[in-house]
């Protein structure tokens, strides 16, 4: 049970609100309990979305890159929540095939044939892990395969944003509302043993 309130109003007046309820909800189909635990806070719930669509729709990353990025940024975080969420929009919101997501939250990046795709999940996990051991090759892999200084830039920032949904779900415990498919093929050691 999460550690704070699930309040879920009647209505939304706040304009910001609003449209951040349409777009996810055209993403994955309802607004999921993490926006409603997100609204405790509701300045920050704005700035902090907001910023999330500006790192999402901006930069040279495409959406899907990024959804793959992060299921694997919250699966390796241990976030099933997380991982269900960029499980949904990949399959639902941006129609990829549910084969080819499970194939990702089985068989990680080595699932990924595409270069680029790849060189871009094999930095966000690196970012993730030890952001400190990144060298000067890392960086130019992202140049090698398109990305200047902006997606550069973009890429890493969009590891952080993830690691903070996936810390904020942790720690208070977000009621999980996905498909327990998702938590299921990610966290297979954590399925009830039958």
């Amino acid at each position: 049970m999460a550690r704070v309130k699930i309040a879920k109003p009647e209505t939304v007046e706040d304009p910001a609100v609003a449209g951040i309820f349409e777009w996810v909800t055209q993403m994955e189909g309802s607004v999921p309990n993490h926006f409603f635990v997100e609204l405790n806070f509701p300045a920050f719930f704005t700035a902090k979305l907001g910023a999330t669509k500006v790192l999402w729709e901006e930069g040279e990353l495409s959406m899907e890159e990024i959804q793959h990025i992060g299921i694997l940024v919250s699966q390796a975080n241990g976030c099933s929540y997380c991982t269900a969420a960029f499980c949904t929009i990949l399959n639902y919101g941006l129609e990829a095939d549910e084969t080819e997501v499970g194939g990702l939250l089985t068989d990680g990046a080595g699932a990924v044939s595409d270069p680029r795709l790849r060189t871009l999940l094999d930095y966000a996990l690196k970012v993730n892990l030890d952001a400190a051991s990144v060298t000067d090759e890392d960086v130019q892999a992202l140049r090698d395969v398109g990305l200047t200084d902006l997606g550069i830039v973009q890429i890493t920032h969009i590891v952080s944003d993830f690691g903070s949904y996936n810390r904020l779900n942790l720690a208070l415990n977000t009621d999980y509302d996905y498909r327990s498919f998702w938590r299921q093929l990610a966290f297979p050691e954590a399925a009830p043993q039958s």
